[in-house]
């Protein structure tokens, strides 16, 4: 096998690294983010890109480059990654391209913000496709955003598309960033995690942290919300209402401003949740749309949890032809 991309999508539960082959997903893998520092969070992003060559019966040699979606700003010229405050490591600036191309014998490594290479996959490879202008949410640990305008990808002065810090809520609970009222202090899985623990410090009973043990996690996963959602949990299912009037208040203002054909949700809680969260938000957006007679599509993924690792691919094979010199049938 030869000419192949890998691509990996790095959030702060886990790393998910895909390999890709003649446009299709050959190998996989996948692992928690290390909690112990930039180092070890690099070390394994090497280690996954080796074991899903493996799984795709490939070689090092083989490997044309790599795509690295991030949470966080992102310099792609350097392979900078700084201001994640969900990676652990990487609130301050990490090389972490030219560390991942080193840690790989020198291959080619590129880089973007996790869910603009997640949209990106979405719109070549997901449910995007028959788009040409569309958001793309990813309710994960944190919340992101990814544009697609004209077709193109909107990367603006290197921020464009940054949803999860537009305010539903002057003054509202602290986000991930030290600001009150963003749309990722409410729906981001990492503040709904720190208000579940508040809560719990007030007295108010849940069954998530018991449910987080007995999986053997330390955090809150989206499994993890699921389960209690299915059990009705008083507390998760309050929390998760109000990630959905938090998504309702901020995609619908997206939408008056950019008037878009197609609103994509996914991450790790949007798409564990799935369809029936997807259309409760569609609901809450209603109300508030400046013409709800014609309301955007709005969608689940269709490459689900492989969204940003495949879209980290496209970028990888894109910069690829740049290289080569060959023209892109469609640039981003």
């Amino acid at each position: 096998m030869t000419n192949v991309t890998a691509g990996v999508d790095l959030g702060g539960t886990k790393i998910q690294t895909v390999i890709v082959a003649s446009r299709r997903v050959a190998g996989t893998a996948r692992v928690p983010t290390p909690q112990t520092g930039a180092a070890d969070v690099v070390g394994a992003i090497v280690e996954t890109v080796k074991s899903a060559l493996a799984s795709a019966g490939a070689a090092a040699k083989d490997l044309s480059g790599v795509g690295i979606g991030a949470p966080g700003e992102v310099d792609p010229a350097g392979g900078l990654v700084s201001h994640s405050p969900n990676v652990p490591g990487f609130q301050e600036a990490v090389k972490l391209g030219p560390l991942v191309s080193k840690g790989l014998g020198g291959v080619r490594v590129v880089l973007d913000n996790d869910v603009r290479v997640a949209i990106l996959g979405e719109h070549r490879r997901g449910a995007g496709r028959p788009y040409r202008n569309l958001l793309g949410v990813f309710v994960g640990t944190g919340v992101g955003g990814g544009l697609i305008l004209e077709g193109k990808l909107r990367r603006g002065r290197g921020a464009a598309g940054e949803i999860g810090h537009t305010i539903v809520k002057p003054g509202g609970r602290i986000c991930s960033d030290g600001r009150r009222g963003h749309l990722e202090a409410y729906a981001g899985r990492g503040r709904m995690e720190a208000r579940a623990r508040e809560l719990v410090k007030r007295g108010r009973k849940t069954v998530l942290f018991d449910i987080m043990k007995s999986q053997g996690r330390t955090r809150l996963s989206s499994e993890v919300w699921a389960m209690a959602l299915a059990r009705k949990d008083e507390m998760a299912t309050s929390l998760v209402d109000d990630a959905v009037w938090a998504l309702g208040v901020a995609l619908a203002s997206a939408q008056n401003l950019l008037d878009l054909e197609a609103i994509i949700i996914g991450g790790g809680l949007g798409d564990r949740l799935g369809k029936p969260f997807v259309e409760r938000v569609a609901a809450a957006m209603q109300p508030r749309l400046f013409v709800p007679d014609d309301p955007p599509h709005v969608l689940t993924t269709g490459l689900g949890d492989l969204s940003g690792a495949v879209g980290a691919a496209v970028l990888a094979e894109g910069s690829s032809r740049n290289v080569r010199g060959r023209p892109e049938a469609r640039k981003e």
